[in-house]
Order: structure tokens, then C-alpha cells, then sequence
């Protein structure tokens, strides 16, 4: 073959490329536009609780992860086989009663990794969500389905969880705003388990007021003005894993405090080495290193503790049902339901007291602010 001929080949190969690919991108805009952009698992309606005066969520639309029981309906878990393994529920979830006796209106359920095990937002028997911000992008889990319903304008806002970051990531990642509040202040009675030393109700929203409103009305604030946070605080050492300057990103939000009246000037702390200090007990799951431990390494045992502790309690919660039935995932949440399943966990109490040390560092820490 000549020069000249494999130049042409070549060239045909990139333009047969880029056509199929626009074409892909055209399909998956349509399908995008007439589905919804897949959000949706289920559609229904539930109507704001009577008397219906005008309540500080009157007229707003939202969804919820199908994770949250609703009386009457089988909660899908984000897998088929647990649907069709389960009853309906007899009741409904206290986060959900509490949107509607607010006056919000509930239009259906959302897809989620299966199980709640996961964060890419991706699942193979209801589809993935289309990323509205970025079509070819993932949107990010577990809570996909909500955040993609919010960032197209489906729904006013939509609720989620977030173990490891399943509100977090789908904000972030489909550009919307979320909140991932301390864990245990909004209720997870009705919330189907994935780690409940984890699980953390959450909600998503285009617009501020919207997301203050529905955090009013679930974090149970009262009528008046709540007590004001005067005191702000930069954990300058975690900024280093930021790809954004530390440097720049501490300006900007301390020039937003600057215009802000009632606050004191930014603290500034490392830390990795608060965590250290007053969480004696992860030192146990530190690798071997020096006495003076670097922040990434702290943080890497951290992290460890987490995903450990997050694979004893869905084993706990859950074995005996993914090896009655066996079901048919997806295979990252295979590979993560197996090895929450087939990991023999000899360090519990070290683990959950972990846990509680650091409950109660950031106790302290928060009563000093």
C-alpha cells in the first residue's frame, strides 16, 4: 500500500469515527429528551397533606431515590430482583411525610446504583441517567436519578443518600447544588439500610433558596431566625488535594466573607493532625511510617475505616438475602456486594471505635466555633 493510499485510509477511518460518534451523541439526546433523561424509575403522585394553607414548600415538584419507602409501593432498592423479592411498604418514609406536610408535591422515584453500593450513578436493568450538564458524562451515585431529575428541571429538588458520597458526587458531577447534612439529623426511618453508621439523608437543588427552604422544613429549624454561625474555619491541609490553587480558593471564600456582616475573621487549622491527635484509636489501621504521621496518610486510614465499617454493615443487613437469592447485578455492584459479602471483618470494635472518637473530636471541635 502506498503513502498516498494509507493517508486516505486513515482519513476515512477518522471520518467514519467521527461520524458514528455524532450520531451516537444525536441518539442519546433524543433518547435523553423523550425519557427524561432517565431519571425516573417510577412515576406517581403524592399530594401535600390537608389542610393545604401555604406552606413553605407550596407549589414545589420533587423525587426521591427509590430507597425511601412509600405506603403502597414495592421500594426497588435500584435492583429488579429485590423489587420482585419484597412487599409493599405499609408505610411511608418520615423524610417523605415531612416534604408533603410541608406542601411540597412528590412525582416519582428516581434511579440509584443498585443497592446503594456504588458512585458512578450507572445501572444496567433501568439504564443509566443522562448527565444533563455533560451528555456524554456519567452523572455520578448512588443518588443519579435525583440529581439528573433536579439539573434538567424535571423537579424543584430531590432527595438522595449519601454513605460515601452518593449526594456529593451526582451534585458535583451534574453541576447542581446539594446538601449532605451530619449524619443522624434527618431521619432514616423508611430508608432502606446500606450502612446505617453512614447513611445520611440528603437533598439537591438548582437554586439556594430552594435548597434552604427544604433544609428548613428537614432539618425542623423553628419559624424565627435560627442562631447565626459567626465562626468559619479553613482546614488548610486539605486543600492540597484540591486540582484548584489552595491559595485561590481560600481568597475567594474569604472575600464572600469579608461582604457578609456578623462574622469574625477565618480560622485556619490542619486537620489531619486534629484527627490524630484526638482519634487515638485509628493509629491501628495507619500504615507503618514515622511518629509524625502526614496528613494523607491519616486520611488514607480514614478512608480505610469507612469502607471497612460500610462492608460489615451491608454484609450485616444483607447477606442473608443476596445468598437466598442470588440476584442479578451490575458488575461493579457485584464486585462491591461480593466483597462486602466475602470479607471476614475481625476488627469491629476497633472500627466502630474509630467511630466514636471521632464523633466526638468534631464535637468539640464545633462547640469551640
Amino acid at each position: 500500500m502506498t503513502i498516498s493510499n494509507s493517508l486516505k485510509l486513515l482519513i476515512g477511518i477518522g471520518l467514519a469515527g467521527a461520524i458514528l460518534l455524532a450520531e451516537a451523541r444525536r441518539r442519546r439526546r433524543a433518547t435523553a429528551r423523550k425519557h427524561d433523561f432517565g431519571a425516573f424509575v417510577e412515576r406517581f403522585e403524592l399530594l401535600p397533606f390537608p389542610p393545604q394553607p401555604h406552606q413553605s414548600l407550596s407549589a414545589l415538584t420533587f423525587a426521591i431515590n427509590d430507597i425511601f419507602d412509600v405506603k403502597g409501593y414495592v421500594t426497588g432498592f435500584g435492583n429488579p430482583d429485590w423489587k420482585n423479592t419484597h412487599k409493599e411498604s405499609e408505610s411511608t418514609a418520615l423524610v417523605l411525610t415531612s416534604l408533603l406536610m410541608n406542601g411540597a408535591t412528590c412525582v416519582g422515584k428516581t434511579v440509584m446504583d443498585e443497592l446503594s453500593f456504588g458512585i458512578s450513578g450507572e445501572n444496567k436493568h433501568y439504564g443509566t441517567p443522562t448527565n444533563p450538564l455533560t451528555l456524554s458524562c456519567i452523572p455520578g451515585g448512588s443518588s443519579s436519578g435525583s440529581a439528573v431529575a433536579v439539573a434538567a428541571g424535571l423537579v424543584d429538588f430531590a432527595v438522595g443518600t449519601d454513605t460515601t458520597g452518593g449526594v456529593r458526587i451526582p451534585a458535583a458531577f451534574c453541576g447542581i447544588l446539594a446538601c449532605r447534612p451530619s449524619h443522624g439529623v434527618v431521619s432514616t426511618i423508611g430508608v432502606l439500610p446500606n450502612a446505617q453508621s453512614l447513611d445520611t439523608v440528603g437533598w439537591f437543588a438548582r437554586d439556594s433558596s430552594v435548597l434552604h427552604r427544604v433544609g428548613h422544613a428537614l432539618l425542623k429549624l423553628n419559624s424565627v431566625e435560627p442562631k447565626r454561625i459567626r465562626h468559619i474555619m479553613f482546614a488548610d491541609d486539605l486543600f492540597q488535594f484540591s486540582k484548584v490553587g489552595a491559595q485561590k480558593t481560600v481568597y475567594v471564600i474569604g472575600k464572600a466573607i469579608d461582604n457578609l456582616s456578623g462574622y469574625q475573621s477565618p480560622k485556619h487549622m490542619n486537620l489531619s493532625q486534629y484527627i490524630a491527635s484526638n482519634v487515638p484509636s485509628l493509629k491501628g489501621f495507619c500504615e507503618p511510617l514515622t511518629s509524625q504521621q502526614s496528613g494523607s496518610h491519616v486520611l488514607k486510614a480514614l478512608s480505610s475505616v469507612m469502607f471497612s465499617l460500610q462492608g460489615y454493615e451491608f454484609q450485616t443487613n444483607h447477606e442473608e438475602w443476596v445468598k437466598s437469592v442470588q440476584p442479578r447485578l451490575g458488575r461493579d455492584a457485584y464486585d462491591r456486594v461480593i466483597a462486602a459479602i466475602n470479607t471476614t471483618h475481625d476488627n469491629i470494635k476497633a472500627l466502630y471505635k474509630v467511630r466514636n472518637e471521632m464523633r466526638g473530636a468534631f464535637q468539640s471541635l464545633l462547640r469551640v466555633l
